[in-house]
């Protein structure tokens, strides 16, 4: 049986002219039993789905565990999904914040040493330290934030998904996801000048 849980960013077949299925379609065909639907579509959403949990975790492997498990679920419901009751980007992030706040409340704080390091070789070994440093201290940044504020946050101005889109996302209201990030993004910026000023650290 293939392997329809790993999660990263294929772009097979934008070589096409022929207009690309939407998310809901590869999903009617997955649950019709289109292998190829799956995998397409585990090209478009699985990315996403692991980029919200690393920096919702900070610890890859932990992320590739939570992408794998939102995957997993999105094929379980396949044949259940009723067009048109949302975005299925909306729902499978959704899932993954829930799976991330799950695995939070379950294990112990750790310290961020898990962040993966940039690998491109024609980086120098202090750029590759300093970009490392500059992860390293964002990341623990979020990870002082309040749940929902770190939630908006990384949905924000990370994913860079809309308001409104958010506001889908964690069932709230467009002015409650300006509220959270605004103090989210206050709080930030306060905890990486606090943290420059103690390390000796110019985060750019």
């Amino acid at each position: 049986m293939e392997d329809l849980t790993s999660y990263p960013n294929t772009a097979h077949g934008k070589s096409h002219a022929v207009p690309e299925p939407s998310d809901e379609e590869l999903l009617g065909r997955f649950a019709d039993g289109d292998a190829a639907a799956a995998r397409l579509l585990t090209g478009r959403l699985g990315p996403r789905s692991y980029s919200v949990a690393l920096r919702m975790l900070g610890n890859q492997a932990e992320a590739e565990d939570v992408t794998q498990e939102a995957m997993m679920r999105l094929w379980k419901m396949a044949p259940d999904w009723v067009p048109g009751q949302a975005q299925l980007s909306t729902w499978l992030y959704r899932v993954t914040l829930n799976l991330c706040v799950d695995l939070r409340r379950k294990k112990r704080p750790d310290a961020l040493e898990n962040v993966a390091e940039p690998e491109d070789g024609a980086a120098s070994v202090v750029d590759r330290m300093q970009d490392a440093a500059r992860k390293d201290a964002l990341q623990a940044a979020l990870e002082q934030l309040p749940d929902r504020q770190r939630q908006a946050v990384v949905l924000r101005h990370i994913e860079e998904l809309s308001n409104p889109e958010i506001a889908g996302i964690m069932d709230i209201s467009v002015e409650a996801v300006e509220s959270l990030t605004a103090r989210g993004k206050r709080s930030l910026t306060a905890i990486l000048a606090g943290r420059r000023d103690e390390l000796g650290y110019e985060h750019g």
